[in-house]
């Protein structure tokens, strides 16, 4: 089974920006990502304040499949 969110653009920094949903086909950034994680679209994940951004992070489990990569 695919992961269901891919990483597919990251700044200079090593930041994520763009992600990919393989379920559903859909592209977002890291500002709609963080707005669907927070109305519950997507459980395995949360959005944590790293360096003053809120980032969206998996959350820590054994399941590899949420893991953002």
């Amino acid at each position: 089974m695919p992961k269901r969110v891919k990483v597919t653009q990251e700044d200079k920094t090593g930041r994520n920006t763009r992600f990919h949903d393989n379920f559903t086909g859909e592209d977002f950034t890291r500002a709609q990502f963080n707005k669907k994680i927070k109305s519950g679209d997507y459980v395995g994940y949360e959005v944590k304040m790293i360096n003053g951004v809120e980032t969206p992070v998996s959350k820590p489990d054994k399941i590899k499949n949420n893991n953002l990569g």
